[in-house]
């Protein structure tokens, strides 16, 4: 079946004046416009990948845009428009994405960002989004353990930490303490799952746990010496800040990373600093 919200791999059925007929095996099809064929040769009985949705006149259509946000998905996007309707998004798409008043925890301003999920909204077969995001977690039926490398979105920011969403399916935390680095809102990176709680909230951390941390951040170190001429003014008794201001990394990965890179002899521990041996 032809997915609205999703990326389809279809197959070319014929072309007409206006575009590209597309169908699936079930016998559904859907119109490629003109605009969106490549130059290339296309011929009946290619496969193209193509997203769908319906256009501003309601009408099922595939279009090779790669949009912002994916059916079941949450991503950090910008309001065009407000009406007495809702909130329109835009989400690089030619028709925005509607924002119901009920789907909204507070209203929604124009050309201010929120965190929404979009969802198929099966009474008008039409794909709609909701800031209301908390009903939309699954943190009772967790399919990660600790130490697994995942997907996160920098969702907002409490006293705590910094609140993320794990593969676009469960709520989880970076601590303060743990951040070395500067993360935006909507931000979309790796990091690791480092504990998990006993009510299945995930505590997630953007280094690898352990000593697989130490290779990637020695690599970094090597490359900072050689960008400063082979000399950092940076020991194991620097402070962290200063430490993270010239590396975006803690003092704990730090000091293992040195330590990982003086025994195999690439780096001098010297009294004001490291040197790289030549």
């Amino acid at each position: 079946m032809i997915e609205i919200g999703k990326f389809n791999v279809l197959t070319v059925l014929r072309r007409a004046s206006v575009g590209l007929y597309l169908g699936d095996e079930d016998g559904n099809e859907v119109l490629l416009p003109n605009k969106y064929v490549s130059d290339r040769e296309v011929n009946e009985g290619d496969m193209l990948e193509v997203f769908v949705y319906r256009d501003s006149e309601d009408r099922l259509i595939s279009v090779t845009t790669r949009p912002l946000i994916e059916l079941n998905q949450f991503a950090y996007l910008e309001v065009k428009d407000v009406n007495e309707f809702g909130a329109f998004l835009d989400w690089g798409m030619e028709k925005d994405l509607f924002v119901p008043y009920r789907e909204q925890m507070r209203k929604m301003e124009e050309d201010r960002s929120y965190m929404v999920y979009m969802f198929r909204d099966e009474a008008t077969d039409r794909l709609v989004a909701s800031a209301k995001i908390n009903k939309f977690f699954d943190n009772a039926n967790l399919d990660v353990k600790v130490g697994d490398e995942v997907e996160i979105v920098i969702w907002t920011v409490t006293e705590l930490g910094v609140r993320v969403i794990v593969n676009n399916r469960y709520k989880g935390m970076i601590f303060h303490n743990e951040i070395f680095t500067h993360l935006n809102l909507g931000d979309k990176r790796k990091a690791y799952i480092r504990n998990i709680r006993e009510d299945n909230q995930l505590d997630v951390v953007l280094e690898k746990p352990g000593y697989e941390a130490v290779e990637p951040n020695a690599a970094k170190i090597l490359e900072r010496l050689k960008e400063c001429g082979g000399f950092l003014s940076l020991t194991d008794k620097s402070d962290p800040i200063h430490i993270y201001q010239q590396l975006e990394m803690s003092k704990k990965l730090f000091k293992k990373a040195i330590g990982a890179l003086y025994k195999q002899k690439l780096i001098l521990l010297e009294e004001e600093g490291i040197r790289l041996v030549d």
